[in-house]
């Protein structure tokens, strides 16, 4: 994970399991289609942007395992930001609101781990930690509206926050591993 690493006296945050309402202050968790035949429509989440292209790349990510320790964050102030798993067993996705002053605040930070199955998207301007995946390495599509100017990633460094694997998170897997789709406890 871009900005973890081990440090010793740094706040903990528990990741949870996937919880649509606790993410819904910094965006969705992006979820199959329950049926066969059915489609999940996201398109809100690209309208277009003023004075920006859509970008659409994949990138490559090397396993980290729990607990890890962040200490830089991001945020693209103009965007909505779409990353779809490919390949992956779960990841990790720390998110943080920002202080008064519009920089994050590592005191309120929340963590998930996600089953490869779904995909995430944030809010434009939502501070988050770099993509970790759990157990193997992996890739994402990874969707957004950039302009020409460098203004779209802004990176700040933050007191270092330990994130940790709440009861049951260990567990959650891709559909792929457990056939439900979803978590479960193990």
């Amino acid at each position: 994970m871009s900005g973890a690493r081990s440090v010793s006296g740094a706040r903990s945050v528990s990741a949870q399991t996937p919880d649509a309402a606790a993410f819904a202050p910094f965006g969705v968790f992006l979820e199959p289609p329950a049926e066969a035949g059915e489609r999940a429509m996201f398109d809100d989440w690209l309208a277009p942007v003023h004075g920006r292209s859509p970008r659409y790349h994949l990138n490559r990510v090397e396993p980290t395992s729990l607990p890890v320790t962040v200490d830089r964050v991001e945020r693209h102030p103009h965007a909505a930001q779409l990353f779809v798993p490919m390949g992956v067993s779960r990841y990790l996705v720390t998110v943080m609101p920002s202080n008064l002053a519009g920089d994050p605040d590592p005191s309120r930070a929340r963590a998930f781990v996600v089953p490869g199955a779904v995909g995430v998207a944030y809010h434009p301007g939502t501070w988050h930690a770099g993509i970790s995946v759990l157990d193997s390495e992996g890739s994402f599509a990874v969707m957004m509206w950039r302009g020409e100017n460098d203004d779209d990633d802004v990176f700040a460094s933050i007191a270092p926050i330990r994130v940790c694997a709440a009861e049951g998170a260990e567990a959650v897997v891709a559909s792929a591993n457990n056939g439900d789709g979803g978590a479960r406890d193990g």
